[in-house]
């Protein structure tokens, strides 16, 4: 039976991004993708967290290891015009689409053209032209994102993958369980293929009380 995965994104991820180049290697191990846009600011506001790019050393430290991740994967890498930028605009459009081979299409095509085109996904009319090359009706995609229906779509779907225990992008979701990262993939893919943690072990370990606490 085909497994559906859960890939909750957002493109203001380089690592989102990244992790798409597994997505041929995740169907093949029998699973069918389902493309779920979350605004990740959401996310970590509601985990008390701050962005990689928020924190100075992480932020160049996560743009070398991303460069040096596109070039094994043997992609271009060029940015977008500045980080972060406000990915909301993106999001809406991806989740009027409301087939899965248009939102998958126009996700793909929206995350290559920032990260490797060197786009601005924040503008509205480079969102629209984008669009428009893969097919769809730019106008009438950037229209539908702004209906008061999609903004609250987003927050609620926002909120429930929170509520299923989602903290950053990319994050692959299948039978309950969580693999954030691209490169935590040959973990789902085991996974896919039959593997499973001891459960009762984990849930003995989580009981366990702390002995330590952090200073603040």
């Amino acid at each position: 039976m085909t497994a559906t995965v859960t890939f909750y994104f957002d493109p203001v991820s380089p690592y989102a991004w990244l992790s798409t180049a597994a997505l041929d290697r995740i169907e093949a191990a029998g699973a069918e993708i389902v493309f779920q846009p979350v605004l990740f600011a959401g996310l970590l506001n509601a985990h008390g967290q701050k962005g990689p790019a928020e924190v100075p050393a992480k932020r160049q430290y996560l743009f070398r290891d991303v460069m040096r991740e596109a070039a094994r994967l043997g992609l271009g890498f060029k940015g977008p015009p500045g980080h972060p930028f406000n990915p909301l605009q993106a999001l809406r459009m991806c989740l009027a689409l409301t087939r899965q081979d248009q939102r998958r299409r126009f996700a793909l095509a929206v995350m290559k053209a920032c990260w490797e085109d060197g786009k601005d996904v924040s503008n509205g009319e480079v969102l629209m032209r984008i669009a428009d090359e893969f097919g769809l009706d730019g106008a009438a995609l950037r229209d539908a994102a702004q209906q008061p229906h999609i903004k609250a779509q987003l927050a609620s779907d926002t909120e429930k993958a929170i509520a299923c225990g989602v903290f950053g992008v990319p994050t692959f979701g299948v039978d309950g369980e969580l693999f954030w990262g691209g490169d935590r993939v040959d973990a789902l893919v085991r996974h896919l293929q039959g593997e499973r943690i001891d459960e009762q072990a984990l849930a003995d370990f989580l009981a366990k009380p702390p002995l330590a606490e952090r200073r603040r």
